[in-house]
């Protein structure tokens, strides 16, 4: 069984079965990317041995601890099999037609101590390859909070609602460009309708872990995770670097539904270069009715009464006659005119703009206007 920090910790699970050994509520409000819930103790366990450790003594506490361990031990072991067969199974041959040995394990706990340290030596007395991290989630979360405040070269895209900029991000993927969608790391569109037909957004600590693991791994080459500033190497690499190349994000606000983006990266990207896409509000108009025509009316009605008091008594009441009536367009008529007011807003909310800002004008709505950015990006 082996122990490292945890930048090597975080270069080796890529490809290897990932345990998180924390109890069900610890991993459920967060937890490393990828990891599995694999709990030594369940949730009322934890809190009797936590209680017993406070109140009676460490060894009582420990004693417990084993009661509760023991019967899981054979379990535990046949349960690892199960998930080991399954990754072997969706691994793919090589060029011999053989499969690799998917027998590679790195499991952690809160802080690297005993949770850890037990399964760890089940697992590696019967047999598994087991990396354990040292100073466990603890020092994930750590690093996780370094990542946000390293230097990165970002491109903002920006453009008013209705312009069609996830679109665009992911065509700039497809040419080869590095890319995080924030709405999709957030589970969550960013506009009072934004959680309508989305997946359950994250907890903030969740967001924080999966938009860490999206820096990271669009920031150097496939194998190359650099040390952080202030970040002990315990396992020099040569090939290590400093994060930075161009990465496009989106213009969003700090808050993005029920989670905030963490406030140093948020500060970069309002210092960053931003490329506005430039499109009649005909165009923004049709294309986002299109998209929300097909929403349950219940939800945008709710949505609608969320931003009452800054859409207006009068506007709300003409917006909800005109969603009732399904006058789709005029009802988003309303509504598009009253965020182009709110994202102007902010787009003017900047130090230095002109110096930020390169306008795209742009005839419609439609993922190619990527390669408009591109040309851009040439000239500028």
């Amino acid at each position: 069984m082996r122990r490292v920090a945890i930048h090597e910790f975080l270069e080796g699970c890529n490809d290897a079965l990932l345990l998180d050994v924390r109890s069900p509520a610890e991993y459920n409000h967060a937890h490393l990317p990828g990891a599995i819930s694999f709990p030594l103790f369940t949730d009322e366990e934890r809190k009797v041995v936590g209680t017993t450790y406070k109140q009676v003594s460490r060894q009582a506490a420990i004693k417990i601890g084993l009661d509760y361990f023991g019967p899981k031990m054979r379990p535990m072991v046949e349960q690892v099999e199960a998930l080991l067969s399954s990754r072997q199974q969706a691994i793919s041959k090589d060029a011999n037609g053989q499969l690799p040995i998917a027998n590679r394990i790195f499991l952690y706990c809160w802080r690297g101590g005993m949770r850890s340290g037990a399964i760890g030596w089940l697992l590696n007395l019967y047999g598994f390859n087991v990396t354990v991290l040292t100073g466990g989630y603890k020092a994930f979360r750590n690093h996780v909070l370094k990542t946000f405040e390293q230097p990165y070269n970002f491109k903002i895209l920006g453009g008013y609602t209705g312009s069609g900029k996830t679109e665009v991000l992911q065509e700039l993927r497809a040419m080869g460009e590095k890319v995080i969608c924030l709405e999709s790391v957030a589970s969550h569109k960013g506009s009072a309708f934004g959680n309508i037909n989305m997946p359950p957004q994250p907890t903030q600590e969740m967001f924080e872990n999966l938009l860490s693991h999206e820096l990271r791994a669009v920031s150097q080459e496939p194998g190359e995770w650099p040390v952080l500033k202030d970040e002990p190497e315990t396992t020099p690499n040569p090939k290590l670097q400093t994060p930075n190349p161009s990465i496009w994000l989106e213009d969003e606000s700090q808050r993005i539904g029920t989670v905030n983006l963490p406030n140093s990266l948020w500060q970069a990207m309002r210092t960053s270069p931003l490329y506005f896409l430039e499109i009649p509000f005909e165009e923004r108009l049709k294309h986002i009715t299109e998209e929300y025509s097909q929403c349950s009316k219940e939800k945008l009605a709710d949505a609608i009464e969320r931003i009452k008091k800054r859409l207006g008594g009068l506007e709300t009441k003409n917006a909800l006659r005109f969603l009732a009536e399904e006058n789709y367009t005029e009802c988003f008529r309303i509504l598009l005119s009253y965020y182009d007011k709110h994202y102007l807003k902010g787009l003017h909310n900047r130090e230095e703009l002109s110096t930020l800002l390169t306008k795209i004008p742009c005839e419609t709505v439609t993922e190619k206007n990527a390669v408009l950015l591109s040309q851009a990006q040439v000239v500028s």
